[in-house]
């Protein structure tokens, strides 16, 4: 049985647009929970201006009171830019290097690009430059986001060759994965092949033996906003991926995917997505029965959040 890599983004992606107040402890808890489940690489946190996304302004908190990671798994941060990146590496150095990997965030579509980072593709692509030279100097990897790869909110269909395009720009200035994500949900299984099949056309580097894509370089990152994630990560292992983005508890969902009365649902749940590659009769290190017991925190720490947040408006 092929083993596939599982990255769990909820202390990150689950929680940074939840507008009610969760506690550093709550999220540290989240993080040792997830570690111990067995999943692959634990995306801690952000550190990203608190002015932009106060959830996260903990971040350097966070990562001094985590546990250290058990042998075999990675604790990631994102960091939008430099600046980012310096505040990473003092909290990695405070902790004697806890991170194994930082990542860096980019998009498909222009009007997506200006919109999350008030630059065009092109710009952030350049500011990350520094921040993959400094993170290799640091002993760190880079990991690379790619939004919209299969539709903008704001632009509509992406075209797949637009995907490969950004893709094989980031490989060229050094970063050393590629995370496809499916940012608004609006992916089928048709889709992500297509999608699939031009990025590994134009990156061979991304390929592994026997034409499958490597486990560390190429990862995709599903939103379930319409119920078919579970179909569409069955279609990305038959098209040779073997790495994927979950969150714990479903949180998370890209704000630009919400309409009036209805929250955009979050990304595919770990459970969810470790129970279909399991039936599609690959394997992982994860054990569902722990990894639901950090479902249930992860669900409980932001119901309770969004409690508080009714009861003082």
């Amino acid at each position: 049985m092929e083993r596939v890599r599982i990255t769990d983004v909820s202390p990150r992606d689950g929680l940074q647009n939840e507008a009610g107040v969760i506690a550093t402890a709550e999220k540290v808890r989240l993080v040792d929970l997830l570690a111990g489940s067995g999943v692959d690489e634990v995306e801690v946190t952000s550190f990203v201006s608190p002015k932009w996304v106060p959830q996260l302004g903990d971040a350097a908190e966070v990562l001094s009171r985590v546990a250290m990671p058990p042998a075999g798994v990675v604790y990631s941060a994102l960091v939008p830019n430099e600046k980012g990146f310096e505040g990473a590496l003092a909290a990695n150095g405070a902790r004697r290097g806890i991170l194994g990997k930082v990542s860096v965030f980019t998009a498909a579509s222009e009007t997506f690009a200006r919109k999350n980072t008030n630059a065009s593709i092109a710009e952030t692509i350049e500011r990350f430059v520094p921040v993959v030279s400094r993170a290799h100097a640091a002993g760190l990897r880079v990991r690379g986001y790619v939004s919209c790869v299969v539709a903008c909110p704001f632009e509509g269909a992406i075209e797949p060759s637009q995907v490969a395009r950004v893709s094989a720009r980031l490989l060229e200035i050094g970063v050393d994965e590629i995370d496809l994500g499916d940012t608004i949900g609006a992916g089928t299984p048709g889709t992500i092949r297509a999608m699939l099949e031009a990025v590994l056309g134009s990156c061979p580097s991304l390929r592994g033996s026997g034409g499958s894509a490597a486990a560390e370089t190429l990862t995709l990152h599903l939103h379930d906003t319409f119920g078919r994630a579970a179909a569409c990560v069955a279609e990305a292992l038959r098209a040779g991926v073997r790495s994927f983005d979950g969150s714990a508890g479903g949180l998370g969902g890209c704000p630009y995917a919400s309409v009036e009365g209805r929250r955009a649902p979050g990304n595919i749940d770990t459970g969810l997505l470790v129970e279909t590659i399991h039936a599609e009769g690959y394997r992982t290190g994860v054990d569902l029965g722990l990894l639901s017991r950090a479902g249930e925190w992860a669900r409980e720490i932001v119901a309770r959040a969004r409690g508080m947040g009714r009861g003082s408006a």
